[in-house]
């Protein structure tokens, strides 16, 4: 099942466990926020609103908030310190879709717990409990030989020495005349 849903002046379609940045919403990380504006639900049967469905919405996970990239307006004229460099950045939200509602039904998916890091205990520091890392054995193949480096000297082939230099004599410069 996928929706249209339409926020910040934009559309997007979304399946559950879509992950999407949107122009920035209300809502704490961490906590699930309702999408109301449905433009289209479709799946076995496509239910098309007008201009929205009615009843039905988008719960979504709020990620984080963060800012976007830079965006520059820049205006240059032909004249002398006539250079104009203004920027600004968006607030976005980065969402996931937790799952599409139907029926004025509620979210019944709550937010995903944050994993935690796990760190594995080290052994005691014996020589011989270490699994020792395995190296490497070429068995049976012959190491890689490298190409042969072709001489450095001038490449003339045949036709070239009969019928004179390939290269043009170069041209003299101002100081050689007399």
């Amino acid at each position: 099942m996928f929706a249209v849903i339409k926020t910040g002046g934009r559309q997007y379609r979304v399946v559950p466990d879509d992950v999407l940045e949107i122009g920035k919403i209300a809502g704490d990380v961490g906590t699930i926020v309702q999408l109301g504006e449905v433009l289209l639900v479709g799946g076995e049967s496509p239910v098309l609103g007008t201009p929205t469905v009615s009843g039905a919405s988008v719960a979504a996970e709020v990620l984080q908030h963060k800012r976007g990239p830079k965006v520059i307006a820049f205006k240059k004229r032909r004249r002398k310190n006539s250079r104009r460099k203004r920027g600004y950045r968006d607030e976005i939200t980065v969402l996931r879709i937790t799952e599409i509602l139907t029926n004025d039904n509620k979210p019944t998916i709550g937010p995903r717990a944050k994993r935690e890091k796990s760190v594995a205990a080290t052994p005691a520091s014996d020589a011989g409990d270490a699994p020792k890392a395995k190296e490497k054995v070429s068995a049976g193949k012959p190491a890689a030989k490298k190409a042969a480096a072709k001489p450095r000297g001038k490449s003339e082939t045949k036709s070239e020495s009969k019928t004179g230099s390939a290269k043009k004599p170069a041209s003299r410069g101002k100081s050689d005349k007399k």
